[in-house]
């Protein structure tokens, strides 16, 4: 006989788990799949549900959603675990599932990060999934195009889950501090900002949004009557950094973004390293970073160093593949790159003085000689006659005019004299050289 422990039912759940939402109404975030006349409320509201994949970061709310579909189609709900799932263990409840299955009873069967899931244990649900006995819902932070197999994966219909925003996660702490089954029945003083610290830390995540304020508040400063107070010391010492001085939509976040643009055309990259890590640290959205970065490749960079732009583009790749915080190694790569790159805005001086140009000549006639003449009308008005294709000539140059009557003589591209602009300014030298030639000579 066993004895039963003085400790048995003493420890609460998690307060994530207290909270965990119930119905589509209590669920927040992923408005675009379960707000109302939304793709996935509608399958549920017309009890059409099939297999189906959610892609996205941690703490999005996979499982709820999934527990959600589940007790709206009242369907029963298995969840299986890659590390203690066996092939034997999947097809015992699969088998159960076809019994219950003639009963009329739905099964849903919810796989947590089915991408640790190996091809054998995959398969063992296809069969399944192919004779409806089951409806399979898969979670998973790895793109399914390279982690589910294709078979399994064609029978799903993916859904992306995007990251909680700030807002989002700040109502979820609000409801947290209210809600009966959070921490409603305490008093507790947490200033406003200090719940918005919270959910910069958590980055979209609301489970360890939650986590944090659990751990705040019982870790927080006790008064006789009862009344808990968190402090921003605690809030440090729990996140395990300072809270940063940083306001994504404020003017801090405008200066650190100049300083990082600024130090990485200067040159710096000690600079330019110390303003990125000011600001991945202080919460911002690397992808934000990794935008404005790709945009100093091609805007003061440019073609002095054409490498940089696809180390830039690569970075931002990384950021959405990987996130926070494994992406940062990604984003120091490309600032130091960037930073120590030869520099030049040629290009970008020469698009805005083209610019000018194309606005203020908007009606300017595309030069004969370079028009296409798709119908024989056009070939009678002379389009295209007098073309000479490139490729036939020995310095694959011609003299055909290719700018408008009154911009012939116009140069726009200057280049600098740093990196591989010194080799493009010797050709273009070259180019120049060969048409005043040639001009010249009326060939």
């Amino acid at each position: 006989m066993s004895q039963m422990s003085l400790f048995d039912n003493s420890i609460p759940e998690p307060l994530a788990a207290r909270l965990r939402p119930e119905s589509f109404d209590e669920y927040v975030g992923q408005e675009h799949l379960v707000g109302p006349g939304k793709i996935i409320r509608r399958l549920v509201e017309s009890d059409q549900i099939s297999s189906m994949i959610f892609w996205g970061p941690p703490g999005v709310g996979k499982t709820t959603l999934a527990q959600i579909i589940a007790n709206s189609t009242k369907a029963q709900f298995i969840t299986f675990s890659a590390v203690t799932s066996g092939i034997k263990e999947i097809k015992e409840v699969m088998n159960e599932a076809d019994r219950m299955k003639g009963y009329g009873q739905k099964t849903i069967v919810f796989v947590d990060e089915i991408h640790r899931f190996n091809k054998a244990q995959q398969d063992a649900f296809l069969p399944f999934v192919e004779r409806g006995t089951i409806i399979l819902i898969g979670a998973t932070t790895e793109n399914p195009s390279f982690e589910v197999n294709s078979a399994l994966l064609s029978r799903c219909k993916v859904f992306v889950l995007k990251g909680l925003t700030k807002s989002d996660i700040k109502n979820l702490l609000i409801h947290a501090l209210e809600s009966p089954k959070g921490f409603g029945g305490q008093k507790i003083i947490l200033e406003e900002d200090l719940l918005g610290t919270i959910a910069s830390y958590a980055n979209g995540d609301a489970r360890m949004a939650l986590s944090t304020l659990e751990m705040a508040v019982l870790n927080g400063n006790m008064a006789s009557d009862g009344t808990i107070t968190v402090t921003r010391q605690i809030i440090e010492m729990i996140t395990g950094k300072k809270a940063l001085l940083y306001d994504k939509n404020g003017e801090e976040h405008y200066n650190l973004i100049s300083a990082l643009h600024k130090s990485m055309r200067n040159s710096d990259p000690d600079a330019a390293v110390y303003w990125l890590a000011r600001m991945l640290e202080a919460g911002e959205d690397p992808i934000y970073i990794a935008r404005r970065v790709t945009r100093f490749a091609a805007e003061d960079v440019g073609l002095a160093d054409p490498n940089a732009l696809t180390l830039a583009v690569s970075a931002y790749q990384a950021c959405h593949f990987i996130g926070v915080p494994e992406c940062n190694v990604h984003l120091t790569e490309a600032v130091i790159y960037l930073a120590l790159a030869p520099k030049s805005n040629s290009m970008e001086t020469a698009y805005l003085k083209a610019k000018d140009d194309a606005v203020n000549d908007l009606a300017e006639p595309v030069p004969l000689v370079i028009r296409n003449a798709p119908t024989g009308l056009m070939d009678e008005l002379g389009y295209g006659h007098g073309y000479k294709y490139a490729h036939d000539y020995e310095d694959k140059i011609t003299d055909i005019q290719c700018l408008p009557d009154n911009l012939i003589g116009t140069e726009y591209y200057n280049p600098g004299n740093q990196g591989a602009e010194i080799k493009f300014k010797e050709r273009l030298e070259q180019i120049k050289k060969w048409r005043e030639e040639h001009q010249s000579s009326g060939n």
